[in-house]
């Protein structure tokens, strides 16, 4: 099978696992519909909801199911593109800072209500927190004109950690009692708070950022090429990764402003998606996409389901997969640089 049919039937597939994935999230619950009548509720559309189970499916749990495949898409996304700017397969939104920036950056503004109430003012923080934390860890990590997963891995847990201590100092000096919690959940990663009226941006910066970085295939396969390769065929490294860091951290902090910090999606995908399709990122990035939104909707339906009538922050799940394949990837890796050296 060429590289092009198998990338063709992965993303079928992954389609197929999307639509199940999201039926089952709109099925299960603390009040479960069958996914026959939730198949009727969809066919009857908005406009024929009647009844409590069309309430359901399109007012709470729609809304949920979208934001989690739209957050899960960008997030993976994001994952392969960081992966190939600092040519680390290791590199995550939430392991290299930037979902931890996203996330104090948000905290500011909800805890001291500056442009909270805006439709843009959370994104904007979000962003700006992302960024700053990209470009610190990338600062950290590189010395000498190279960069090591030991320094990289270094780099993001300690602005990881300043982070989350300015995160908690804003919160236990500013923040009030009723409002610590959910904004504690929240730092956690959770999906609950979904809601039709704010969908569009998450969607808008998850569709275009995907567009943009697949356009920009070609010199993201050559960055994973070198340094010195890349720029003897006519590519600005220093140019092309500022603008595509500055890219990727716009996507993340709209994405995380809205789901909280969701760790190690960025991570598993970008990896499972090469096992299948290779490294191209003009295949690479739409399958990264679609798994990553079958992975978070799945996840999601997890944290909702395995403690109900209780929730756990769908983080949580994500770390508890996640951090065993960190540490099998960090060994792994550990293993090949010490043969390397």
């Amino acid at each position: 099978m060429t590289g092009r049919r198998r990338t063709a039937a992965v993303l079928a597939l992954l389609a197929a696992a999307l639509a199940g994935s999201a039926v089952a999230g709109l099925a299960l619950g603390p009040v479960r519909i069958a996914p026959g009548q939730v198949l009727d509720v969809l066919s009857a559309g908005p406009e024929g909801r009647r009844g409590a189970f069309a309430s359901i499916v399109w007012d709470v749990r729609m809304p949920r199911v979208l934001l989690g495949a739209v957050v899960g898409a960008g997030l993976a996304v994001a994952g392969a593109v960081l992966q190939a700017l600092v040519r680390n397969a290791l590199a995550d939104p939430f392991l290299l800072g930037a979902s931890s920036g996203a996330s104090a950056g948000a905290v500011l503004v909800i805890v001291l209500g500056v442009g909270a109430g805006s439709a843009v003012g959370l994104p904007l923080a979000a962003f700006a927190g992302s960024l700053a934390a990209l470009v610190a860890v990338y600062a950290l990590a590189r010395r000498g004109g190279t960069m090591t997963t030991g320094r990289l891995i270094l780099a993001g847990v300690a602005v990881q950690y300043v982070l989350s201590a300015l995160t908690s100092l804003v919160l236990v000096v500013s923040a009030h009692p009723d409002q610590m919690r959910s904004v504690l959940f929240w730092t956690l990663g959770g999906l609950g708070g979904a809601r039709w009226e704010e969908l569009a941006l998450p969607a808008g910066a998850l569709l275009a950022g995907t567009g943009l970085l697949v356009a920009l295939a070609r010199p993201l396969d050559l960055l994973l090429a070198g340094e010195e390769g890349a720029r003897t065929l006519g590519l600005d490294t220093g140019r092309f990764r500022a603008a595509v860091f500055v890219l990727s951290s716009l996507v993340i902090g709209v994405l995380v402003a809205y789901s909280g910090a969701i760790g190690f999606v960025g991570l598993m995908v970008p990896h499972a998606a090469r096992m299948v399709v290779g490294a191209g990122h003009r295949r690479l990035l739409p399958v990264c996409a679609l798994a990553g939104a079958v992975f978070l909707t799945l996840a999601d339906l997890l944290a909702r389901t395995v403690a109900a009538p209780e929730e756990i922050p769908v983080g949580v799940v994500t770390a508890l997969v996640g951090g065993p394949f960190f540490l099998w990837m960090l060994r792994r890796s550990t293993r090949s640089e010490g043969v390397a050296g």
